[in-house]
C-alpha cells in the first residue's frame, strides 16, 4: 500500500539536519525500491529545508508510522509533526533535477469515494505537462477521500491553479490548497 508521509521541520534546525543527513540517506537507502517520490520541502526562496516528503510502499499504517518515527531526523527531534495517509497515484512523471517544483496539498474531512476519484479523467485527457505527480489521499480503508497531493513544475504562486479544479472536484466543493517549494531528493 502506498503512503504519503510528510514531516515538517521544527524551526531553526538547519544545522542539525546537515549533521544527520548521511544517517537520513542511509535510512532511506533501505527503502530505495519502495520509494515512489521523495524530497525536501523548502522555504519560498528555496534556501531553507522545511520538511521531508516521501511516497513509499509499505504494508500498513503501522509500518508507515514506523517509517516516519524511526527516521533519523524524527529520532533526533528535528521534526515537529508528520502526516501519513494512504495514497492512490493518478500521475507520475519523473521530476527533473535542477528545476523548480512546488508541492501542492489539500486535506479535508473524509468523503466517500466515487468512481472518478482515482481515474485519469480527473486530470483531463491531456494533463498539463507541468504536472509531475498527482495522488489522491484516503482513509485507512481507502473508502473515503481525504486529500490530494501534487508536484508541479513551477514556483508556488503559479502551481495552485493547476491543482485547484481537481482538488475541488475530489473535495466535493471549494477547498484550500497549500503550496511549498519542493525538490527531488535522494543521494546526489
Amino acid at each position: 500500500m502506498l503512503f504519503f508521509i510528510h514531516a515538517q521541520d521544527k524551526p531553526g534546525v538547519a544545522e542539525q539536519l546537515f549533521r544527520f543527513a548521511e544517517e537520513h540517506w542511509s535510512y532511506m537507502d533501505r527503502f530505495d525500491g519502495r520509494l515512489i517520490l521523495r524530497g525536501p520541502t523548502l522555504s519560498d526562496d528555496g534556501e531553507e529545508h522545511t520538511g521531508s516528503v516521501h511516497l513509499v510502499d509499505l504494508p500498513d499504517r503501522a509500518a508507515a508510522e514506523r517509517f516516519a518515527t524511526e527516521e533519523p531526523y524524527w529520532r533526533a527531534g528535528l521534526y515537529q509533526e508528520f502526516t501519513a495517509a494512504p495514497a492512490t497515484v493518478l500521475l507520475h512523471r519523473e521530476p527533473a533535477p535542477g528545476v523548480p517544483y512546488t508541492l501542492v496539498t489539500a486535506r479535508w474531512p473524509p468523503r466517500v469515494r466515487t468512481p472518478g476519484d482515482a481515474g485519469p479523467g480527473l486530470l483531463g485527457a491531456e494533463p498539463d505537462d507541468r504536472l509531475c505527480f498527482v495522488a489522491v489521499l484516503a482513509d485507512d480503508d481507502q473508502e473515503r477521500v481525504t486529500g490530494v497531493v501534487a508536484v508541479v513544475r513551477s514556483l508556488p504562486g503559479e502551481a495552485c491553479g493547476l491543482v485547484q479544479a481537481p482538488a475541488d472536484l475530489l473535495a466535493g466543493g471549494p477547498t484550500s490548497l497549500t503550496a511549498r517549494r519542493w525538490q527531488r531528493g535522494g543521494r546526489r
